[in-house]
């Protein structure tokens, strides 16, 4: 695996401020607001203490962060399980009688297609991150801070030769490169690499990858609703505002130092939520997709040069060549 963090072990993404600083001046307001609050209570003999309750939500942006991260490892499980099967079905024993360029030119569609599957994890982060056309062209992406090309090399070398991206025409990369997957299990099956219920449950892995990419998609699409916010908002301020009355006769000067610590959680809680709402990003505290991506892209390579080791040199993967798969002895089984 990768290393995903960087110099001092931290991620490149965590200079990122945190979401506490913007909430100083309202917290400072409710402050004086309740130092006003206690001095006419005490000077001029005003009974004001009233009750309050606050409801706020902070659930619902949690849930799009944890079902954002939830359709990541179902796109993820689905990308090894492909790799899996296409790699250890239709490995060189699967071809037995076939001619050397026969056998050649399927392995390289093999491995075009494991290629392929990777290539659909940087796709998905990046149409999430709506960095349209940073897929298209090899060895760039977008730069998160100006949003113009970089040279940065990214997954260029995973698409098909002469791939032209439909992003302006609405069809997002991923489902596009499902397509070269899907046309993979169908020339194999014709093939007899693999047989039909095989065949069908790798369309149905397939499936499952496509479906978490559009739930993905729905997140970062469907927003929290403009008077819902604002509302929150209004109930909030209105919370501050009648703190203090309601802890000014029991508290009293200590009724500042409350409600600016109790104002300053629920701002805090308010802006995490905020962040929280489109977890796909470059914030702190959004999903790590680079660093996850990265490592899957790893992982599945490291299968590949294994696979590609034993069609050029035989034996069995992991096991070195002249390895057997059989049954080891004497191990208790």
């Amino acid at each position: 695996m990768t290393n995903v963090f960087h110099g001092n072990g931290e991620s490149p993404r965590h200079h990122q401020r945190t979401p506490t600083l913007p909430f100083a001046p309202p917290v400072f307001v409710h402050a004086i607001f309740s130092a006003l609050i206690v001095y006419i209570d005490q000077n001029l003999n005003r009974n004001l203490g009233l009750p309050a309750s606050i409801v706020f939500r902070n659930q619902t942006s949690y849930n799009r962060f944890w079902d954002g991260r939830n359709y990541l490892s179902v796109i993820i499980t689905s990308v090894r399980n492909l790799s899996r099967s296409f790699l250890a079905c239709s490995s060189i024993h699967t071809y037995i009688g076939a001619d050397k360029p026969a056998l050649q030119a399927a392995r390289a569609d093999t491995e075009h297609t494991v290629r392929i599957l990777v290539a659909i994890l940087y796709a998905t982060k990046n149409h999430l991150r709506a960095e349209w056309g940073a897929e298209i062209i090899p060895g760039t992406a977008l730069s998160p801070n100006t949003g113009n090309p970089t040279t940065v090399p990214e997954y260029g070398d995973l698409l098909p030769q002469g791939l032209k991206g439909l992003d302006d025409r609405g069809v997002g990369l991923p489902l596009q490169l499902t397509f070269f997957v899907e046309q993979y299990i169908k020339r194999s099956f014709d093939s007899g690499a693999f047989h039909g219920p095989q065949a069908s449950q790798m369309q149905v892995q397939l499936n499952t990858l496509t479906e978490a990419y559009g739930r993905m998609e729905t997140i970062r699409l469907t927003s929290i609703p403009v008077a819902l916010l604002i509302h929150q908002k209004q109930v909030l301020s209105l919370f501050g505002c009648m703190l203090p009355f309601a802890l000014v006769d029991e508290m009293g000067w200590w009724t500042v130092f409350i409600v600016a610590m109790v104002m300053f959680t629920l701002y805090g809680i308010d802006g995490i939520g905020s962040q929280l709402e489109d977890p796909f990003g470059y914030d702190r505290n959004d999903i790590r997709m680079d660093a996850i991506v990265e490592d899957i892209r790893e992982e599945v390579f490291v299968l590949l040069e294994e696979w590609k080791r034993v069609g050029e040199g035989g034996g069995e993967m992991f096991l070195g060549k002249g390895g057997s798969g059989g049954r080891r002895t004497g191990v208790g089984f």
